[in-house]
């Protein structure tokens, strides 16, 4: 299970209620902006090294683009 997305657009890392954050995403000191959120997505161990992420991104940068317009409707 992963940390609840509603209003992560604009929030600081590891800040989302009800999640155990790794101890580098909280040293992170990202802002989920539409820029960082694509960053992150793209290739997550590169973005937050030693992040619990078990992900290994998303190439398609249409695909980001579709996932991040997504993420902005979760008010």
């Amino acid at each position: 299970k992963g940390p609840p997305l509603f209003g992560v657009v604009g929030r600081a890392a590891a800040t989302g209620p009800d999640f155990v954050y790794s101890d580098a995403m909280k040293a992170s000191g990202i802002t989920w902006s539409p820029d960082k959120i694509d960053t992150y997505i793209t290739l997550p161990k590169k973005a937050v090294p030693g992040g619990k992420m078990k992900y290994d991104g998303l190439a398609d940068a249409a695909a980001r683009a579709d996932v991040i317009a997504y993420l902005q409707t979760l008010k």
